[in-house]
């Protein structure tokens, strides 16, 4: 019997298990991955832009420390651009105590210090190479039934294994799930003009095409089109690939020169009806799955785990139920104050942004004419974007033990 059982060895569920690090509960992580994969993650192409609300918390895992930083690179300034207008909506962090609106950093090596900070942590269990065949909740525990014919019991599940979340199924949480019939390709690349730390998002009348800045004269070029043809384009040559980003990106930073692997990953978001049941929480994107236009997906999941986790510190603190029901309904009502307004405002964003009509393409013109002559809309989807290096305060037992 485990106190708390976490479906899910990504970053929200190894952050979740680091969180509760120095409570004394027994913990245990169920992943379809074997230990070798979790341990060193292959690169999947994904460049995550961490607030600094998000820095501050992996520093508290004790995270931050673990990836080189070499590998991190600063996000000084975005831009968002329509059509075939040069004219650009502008949010940098002026006016603010940072000097960056956050950074980018590889998905792949997040994943790797947050394993790193949990593998050596008293009373964690790894269950890997196996996933979850069925669940079932009661009033004193969860049960969780593995393909390898294993069962698991807890006094809390946690599921943490994405936006299309078996997990939340067999709860019989229903979920607004919209698969929007385009794919993302993300690459590196590589290009002779300087990118001075500035991130680019273009709304064109056919694609969307984003830059975010690496280190050097390096960028991670993100590509949405329709399904069918990112996969032509994921079949093309890296000369091909590179001479079509080139293209679409109409030669802003020079010629462009793909490095490594590119990847493609199909776009549907998610919508969660509840983030929690009898004995049970969702967090990461098992709770809200967002659109990646607005760079918010992990940053969210982050914080769905660190506002569950201390409210679960602080029960475990005084001898209470980790799972009782006032404690699930106080995450659940905290998080979707957090995140609806998010989910809301950016399906609204891509909305606008992609539909073909006339009347939105002079929609679009005017918000971004009126954003750039209205300062406080300006300077609010900066806070958005950057989020104080604040992060929330886990009242554990001699927390320097733990996470020093």
């Amino acid at each position: 019997m485990h106190d708390v059982l976490i479906v899910g060895g990504g970053p929200a569920g190894l952050a979740f298990a680091r969180s509760l690090a120095g409570t004394g509960l027994d913990i245990a992580i169920i992943e379809r991955q074997s230990h070798a994969a979790l341990a060193d993650p292959a690169p999947d192409g994904r460049e995550i832009a961490l607030t600094h609300r998000s820095v501050a918390t992996l520093k508290q895992l004790g995270a931050w420390s673990l990836i080189a930083p070499e590998e991190v690179a600063p996000l000084r300034e975005a831009k968002v651009y329509n059509g075939r207008s040069r004219f650009a909506l502008s949010f940098d962090p002026k006016g603010g105590s940072e000097a960056e609106l956050g950074y980018l950093v590889p998905n792949h090596y997040i994943r790797r210090a947050l394993f790193t900070a949990v593998e050596e942590q008293p009373k964690l269990h790894f269950y890997t190479e196996t996933a979850m065949r069925s669940v079932r909740t009661g009033r004193d525990h969860a049960q969780v039934m593995l393909t390898d014919g294993r069962t698991l019991r807890a006094r809390l599940l946690v599921a943490a294994d994405s936006r299309f979340s078996a997990v939340r199924d067999q709860l019989g949480i229903a979920a607004e799930i919209n698969r929007l019939g385009k794919s993302m390709l993300v690459c590196r690349v590589e290009h002779p003009l300087d990118h001075h730390g500035i991130a680019t998002e273009w709304f064109g009348y056919d694609q969307t095409i984003a830059m975010l800045p690496l280190n050097g004269r390096m960028s991670s070029a993100v590509l949405t089109l329709p399904t069918a043809q990112i996969e032509r384009l994921m079949a093309a040559d890296s000369g091909t690939l590179s001479e079509e980003l080139t293209q679409r990106f109409e030669g802003r930073l020079g010629a462009m020169r793909v490095v490594g692997e590119p990847h493609a990953y199909p776009l549907a978001t998610t919508w969660s009806h509840h983030f929690a049941a009898e004995r049970a929480a969702l967090i990461g994107d098992a709770a809200v799955g967002m659109h990646p236009v607005t760079a918010h997906g992990f940053n969210l999941g982050l914080q769905s785990q660190a506002v569950l986790a201390g409210l679960i510190v602080r029960a475990a603190a005084h001898g209470r139920d980790i799972a009782a029901p006032m404690l699930l309904r106080r995450y659940e009502m905290r998080h979707r104050l957090a995140s609806r307004p998010l989910y809301t405002a950016t399906n609204m964003l891509v909305g606008l942004y992609t539909d073909h009509h006339p009347a939105a393409r002079l929609v679009r013109r005017r918000v971004l004419r009126a954003g750039a002559h209205l300062p406080f809309v300006r300077n609010t989807v900066s806070r958005m974007l950057m989020q104080p290096g604040r992060a929330p305060r886990l009242s554990r037992p001699n927390p320097g033990r733990e996470l020093s």
